[in-house]
């Protein structure tokens, strides 16, 4: 960690109000900007300016600037509101503006998110703010905030400490606890105090679940006579009682603060189980290098780490994703992923269901969708991809693993046994050996451009920028539905309002065209394909303009969370191998939201890259194993696309039989048939149905196992690592049959070094003989036998990506065994 000046400036340690309060209307933006290079001081003088013109607006209670300095043009800007609906009318305001005419030609990029203020603690005068931020599971809110509040007040009289703020993001459980010290070596300090764990033992069994900790320093205020000076009393009154650090009452004695004067205080980051931005090691092998920690790397990075294969997980971002909720549709099939990895329970109590959709032409509903199938094992789920990236990020912790931020790619170069990297971070550049790399690094991927992919995302641009935004809406429309408006001249659609559901009433993901001043601006410029940052985020009155034209009349907008803007565009990479390094997600593929099929064929690439590069990190991969990731994984990808791009700017209804439709979407139906390391040996008599090789495997209930009190599911025999063989007997099976599966299952355990886990799956009527060396599990209710359409003896094995590798009617020991070699070498 670098050594941190953070004195605070003038006025650091000054006598204020010292108060414990709760404030239940008080709501806080933090706008994160970048200055342009060269212009950070004129960035900061222009803020304090028009900071100090809003400090006089109604509603306002303060204002902060605070500064990275690891990366000296990131800033975050700090404004404490009343209540929301002051907040709403800012951003209607001509102040807003001005603070946009101002900053705009100093910056590149912004980012606004919106908190409530729950509970705060004043001290002493803040020199450093220390950001902690955790997830409480639902339920459990009031606990967790009274343990805060016994813990704020075990705090006080601890050297250099100032103050604590608890924040709540609305509609989720994640809280940030703000805390305020006179220094960080006062923080750090306390945190190596060996009274620390007794006075924060209330927070503990909260924190241990997993949390995020960072160090920022102020930078800036405007002056607090010139606040004083503009407030009303009304507004000083309000402030005072939401007890925010604020204006005095009238007749009060003055508050005193950090002067106007632009610190020149350091921060550090520090998070546990993420490793800051510190020079790489030196020369460091490893295994896999993952470069990109979204949720196709952290996906990626958890599969290598539970099969005990070394991998270093790399990403430029300094920080965790914000509140920005860009993903939203979690798909059935990765609700299985998930279910395998362990945190499918996590992510259901952290999200909400998808009942269905309903889509709206000029006005008229033309369809409504019922997504509810109980003969899959689970529903479409909703869930912000910040959320996703969270439980992702919890999980490959629990596995040992580290997110390395703010830690760059900057050139790659291959041979004949392994891959060097070039890696740069905040103190310097070092390289790394890596036996393979896979580059999951998103739409602007550097993997990609290291390996020459031809990659046509430019030429399939769409021409209109779109915005998205966290709002919540008032109608009386049904809860749980994605609901689609479009309005249509001619047959031509020429406005669309995509609005996905989130936790919390009324609230929504909504999407629909650019404001018409961005559509101007990006008319004279190169917008590039994402999610981009060069415009003023949308503000809720251009929100409001976009909803007044396709939603249904009286629909209000309010609580404005977050917003962005993000261009279209559609492209696949001609390769997603070459050599030993590898390309997953938004480097390989890009396509338009519709179906929300991005985040979730990242997800898949992953799950089936995963278990092949551990097997070729191993030395137990055959020769073809890995050029079978691009043989399966990008015509899947293709598919996905093509899709995608056809029914854009559609009601997305091209499919009469809906069940069809949504199983297609939830890549249900998903096959890798044909591809050459997937095959099955079919008697002339055989009867081909029930899954095919390449097939998803389904689900299967009413499995009994002795010794067990309760039926099983098929998922819990396939659930881990390895692969799964899967022998079936039914009443025509002799002894003989199942004696050789006892032989195969030998036999096939040493081709695969273990790495296959063998049952025999018995009807009710078969007869087991006595002492067979296999697990037995009887099909109880004949599910088995019904969806996997078994008479007599036959075996499945199951990839560990729940896919079909490889079937045989009746069980061929030679062809099996040809399987196994292809596969383990």
């Amino acid at each position: 960690m670098p050594n941190v000046d953070a004195t605070g400036g003038p006025g650091v340690g000054a006598v204020v109000r010292t108060a414990l309060s709760t404030a239940t209307d008080t709501v806080r933006t933090l706008l994160r900007m970048r200055a342009r290079p060269g212009r950070e001081q004129e960035f900061e003088s222009a803020w304090l300016k028009a900071a100090e013109v809003i400090s006089t607006v109604p509603g306002n209670i303060r204002q902060d600037l605070m500064r990275n300095p690891d990366r000296p043009g990131e800033y975050v800007i700090v404004a404490d509101w009343e209540n929301r609906s002051a907040l709403d009318a800012f951003g209607r305001s001509s102040h807003r503006d001005q603070l946009t005419a101002a900053l705009r030609d100093l910056r590149d990029d912004a980012e606004r998110n919106t908190y409530d203020v729950l509970h705060t603690l004043d001290g002493r005068g803040p020199a450093v703010r220390v950001l902690v931020t955790t997830t409480v599971p639902p339920g459990e809110e009031d606990a967790f905030e009274q343990a805060f509040l016994e813990v704020a007040e075990a705090m006080r009289g601890v050297a250099g400490r100032v103050r604590e703020e608890l924040l709540h993001e609305p509609g989720t459980g994640t809280f940030h606890l703000l805390a305020e010290w006179a220094s960080e070596q006062a923080f750090l300090a306390w945190v190596g105090d060996p009274n620390h764990s007794d006075r924060t033992r209330q927070l503990i069994p909260f924190l241990d679940r997993g949390f995020s900790r960072r160090i920022f320093s102020i930078v800036a205020r405007p002056p607090e006579d010139e606040v004083n000076a503009g407030a009303s009393p009304e507004a000083a009154i309000g402030a005072d009682a939401a007890g925010v650090n604020a204006r005095p009452r009238p007749g009060a004695a003055p508050q005193q603060r950090p002067t106007a004067a632009l610190s020149t205080a350091a921060s550090a980051i520090v998070r546990p189980q993420v490793a800051g931005a510190r020079r790489p090691e030196p020369d460091a092998a490893t295994d896999v290098l993952v470069v990109g920690a979204g949720p196709t790397g952290l996906t990626l990075a958890i599969e290598l780490a539970r099969r005990g294969v070394a991998c270093r997980l790399v990403d430029r971002s300094t920080e965790p994703p914000g509140q920005a909720d860009k993903a939203i549709g979690v798909h059935c099939r990765t609700m299985e992923i998930w279910e395998d990895q362990g945190i499918v329970q996590e992510a259901m109590d952290a999200g909400i269901w998808l009942n269905g959709q309903i889509v709206v032409v000029n006005g008229h509903q033309t369809h409504r969708v019922e997504w509810d199938l109980p003969e899959l094992p689970y529903a479409h789920l909703g869930l912000p991809q910040y959320e996703t990236e969270r439980i992702l990020t919890d999980r490959f912790a629990a596995l040992g693993g580290t997110i390395e931020r703010g830690v760059e790619l900057r050139g790659l170069t291959q041979d004949a046994a392994g891959v060097t990297a070039r890696l740069s971070a905040a103190d310097g550049e070092t390289t790394v050996r890596a036996k393979y790399l896979v580059g999951s690094d998103g739409a602007h991927s550097t993997v990609r451009k290291e390996l020459n992919l031809a990659f046509n995302a430019g030429a399939g641009r769409f021409p209109q920028l779109f915005m998205l935004a966290d709002v919540e809406v008032d109608w009386s429309l049904p809860e749980g539905y994605l609901l689609r408006f479009l309005h249509e001249t001619d047959g031509k659609m020429d406005g669309m309002l995509v609005c996905v559901p989130l936790r919390g009433q009324g609230r929504y993901r909504i999407a629909t065209m650019a404001p018409p001043r961005i559509m101007a601006e990006a008319a004279r410029t190169d917008v590039p394909p994402g999610f981009t940052k060069e415009y003023e985020p949308p503000t809720l009155a251009e929100l409001q303009v976009a909803l007044d034209g396709l939603a249904p009349p009286g629909t209000t907008a309010r609580n404005l969370r977050w917003s962005s803007i993000f261009r279209i565009s559609h492209g696949i990479v001609d390769r997603y191998r070459v050599g030993r390094a590898f390309v997953a997600g938004d480097a390989a593929h890009l396509h338009p939201p519709a179906g929300g099929q991005g985040m979730n064929t990242g997800i898949q690439d992953a799950y089936n890259l995963g278990w092949k590069l551990a097997l070729a990190a191993g030395g137990h991969a055959g020769p073809d194993l890995l050029d079978s990731y691009e043989a399966e994984r990008r015509p899947a990808g293709e598919s996905v696309m093509g899709r995608a791009v056809r029914v854009a700017f559609t009601d997305e209804m091209d499919n009469e039989d809906e069940k069809a439709q949504f199983l297609d979407e939830m890549q249900m139906t998903l096959t890798y048939r044909g591809t050459p390391l997937v095959g099955e040996a079919l008697g002339w008599d055989a009867p081909d149905r029930g899954p095919a090789a390449g097939d998803r495997a389904p689900d299967v209930h009413g499995l009994a196992r002795r010794g067990v009190g309760h039926r099983l599911r098929l998922f819990e025999l396939i659930q881990g690592s390895g692969h799964t063989l899967l022998f079936y007997g039914d009443a025509s099976s002799t002894e003989e049959d199942l004696r050789g599966y006892e032989k195969i299952a030998a036999a096939i355990r040493r081709q695969a070094a273990g790495l296959i886990n063998v049952y025999a799956v018995l009807d009710p009527d078969a007869v087991a003989p006595a002492g067979l060396d296999l697990p037995v599990i009887r099909d109880t209710e004949r599910d088995y036998r019904s969806v996997y359409a078994t008479t007599g003896p036959c075996a499945h094995l199951i990839r560990p990506d729940g896919h079909v590798g490889f079937r045989s009617r009746p069980v061929l020991a030679g062809a099996l065994e040809d399987h196994i070699r292809a596969v383990f070498g």
